[in-house]
């Protein structure tokens, strides 16, 4: 079957595989966008998950700072080698990873980053919220682990929505780099600065 162009970008800007892998995907799959996703993690996506277990030794600390210079970011963005550092793409990786820090605040970069309490306290919360709606307990449970779930997917980096890119999360965009740069990639650490802010917002393994 022919497989339209714009089809293809739709592929590659959701998965970050070549445009050849997309279009093959797209033919196997009778041109279903889901299926050819999931044609791709078992191709070119699972050699960026293979490439996920490497050590990311090298890399650059990239600083933004947002018109007005009121608010700034730093981020600690790592790869394999000093020649994928040193590149163009990797560079752009890391801008707009700050920017999207700029732009969010996210509280950690993953879910095992967000501490036992504040899960806990935000548990708390749903629950009285559901409470006072007189739902019952098995209701609850359901409705409290969504609203946990939707809590991760705005205060965890890797989970976030891109803001340049509704349809990509930042974990979605680190996997296509990995796949376009041919090296491992990982976010280490990041700290955000406001003015007017007590305390900067930082996350990391450091």
């Amino acid at each position: 079957m022919g497989i339209d162009a714009k089809l293809v970008k739709t592929l590659r800007d959701k998965t970050g595989a070549g445009m050849m892998d997309c279009k093959k995907a797209l033919v196997e799959t009778d041109g279903d966008i889901e299926k050819a996703v999931d044609h791709l993690r078992k191709t070119g996506v699972s050699k960026a998950e293979k490439k996920g277990a490497r050590a990311t030794k090298e890399g650059l600390v990239y600083s933004y700072i947002h018109a007005g210079g009121r608010l700034g970011v730093l981020v600690e963005l790592n790869c394999e080698t000093d020649f994928v550092a040193n590149t163009d793409g990797f560079t752009e990786l890391a801008h707009n990873i700050a920017m999207q820090i700029a732009a969010t605040n996210p509280l950690g970069l993953d879910r095992d980053s967000i501490d036992d309490a504040t899960i806990a306290r935000e548990k708390d919360i749903f629950t009285e919220q559901a409470k006072s709606q007189g739902k019952p307990d098995n209701i609850i449970e359901k409705m409290v682990e969504g609203r946990i779930n939707k809590f991760y997917s705005e205060s965890c980096l890797i989970d976030q929505i891109y803001i340049k890119d509704p349809d990509k999360k930042v974990g979605d965009l680190i996997t296509g780099a990995i796949s376009t740069l041919g090296e491992n990639i990982s976010i280490n650490r990041f700290i955000r600065f406001a003015i007017g802010e007590a305390d900067p917002t930082s996350n990391g393994q450091a």
